[in-house]
């Protein structure tokens, strides 16, 4: 299945989908594999290949993970925001929608049909800046382009990290070792109902360009 959009089109219309995931139609493995295909062509840092992606779509296996992310998300609850955070999340009165699709997505994430973990090679626990910006720069590009190749093919999927706080749980119930793989985020994944994403309302240019200086 393919949508057919331009670049700008899946560039722009990329969303965070919660609510309008389908929890009743099966992902064909094929299509998750594209997308893996795709997301393994993405830059890297300093050239590392260390990517993987976990794909959980086993019923009883899928149940595990959504425990682990409710009882994680309870554990993240409670992180300060800054004035500027609250700003720009307020910036066009889509909070309380996106709250309510955080809250949706808690309560039905273990009908989600599948899972995908993005992992890379190598913890940044206590490494160096210069460690973690090469780790780092090269799982989020193959991510993102993961969640790119999915939106042309009419799957949703959300960038959500609240496995972090009980990631060493979660490698332990799907197999990874945890002291030598690091699990970059949790996303769900699945057809949209509808496809008809359009792109979202954000801050002023002028609050994020800035030109030779800052």
């Amino acid at each position: 299945m393919s949508l057919n959009l331009s670049a700008d089109q899946v560039l722009s219309t990329t969303r965070a989908v919660r609510k309008r995931l389908d929890l009743t139609k099966p992902v064909p493995r094929h299509l998750i594999e594209e997308c893996v295909d795709l997301a393994t062509q993405a830059t890297t840092g300093r050239n590392r290949q260390r990517w993987h992606f976990l794909v959980v779509t086993d019923r009883d296996q899928r149940a595990a993970v959504a425990d682990i992310y409710r009882r994680a998300v309870h554990l993240a609850q409670g992180t300060p925001l800054s004035s500027r955070d609250l700003h720009r999340m307020n910036a066009h009165g889509s909070w309380p929608r996106i709250s309510a699709g955080v809250e949706y997505l808690y309560n039905h994430i273990h009908r989600v049909p599948a899972i995908v973990i993005p992992a890379v090679e190598g913890r940044t626990d206590r490494a160096s800046v210069t460690e973690q910006a090469g780790t780092w720069g090269s799982i989020l590009p193959a991510a993102w382009s993961f969640m790119l190749a999915a939106r042309e093919r009419g799957l949703g999927t959300v960038w959500t990290t609240a496995q972090a706080p009980l990631e060493r749980e979660l490698a332990r119930t799907l197999g990874v070792p945890y002291d030598q793989i690091m699990l970059a985020a949790l996303i769900p994944l699945a057809f949209t109902l509808g496809t008809d994403f359009r792109p979202a309302g954000r801050i002023s240019r002028d609050e994020v360009l800035h030109w030779n200086t800052w």
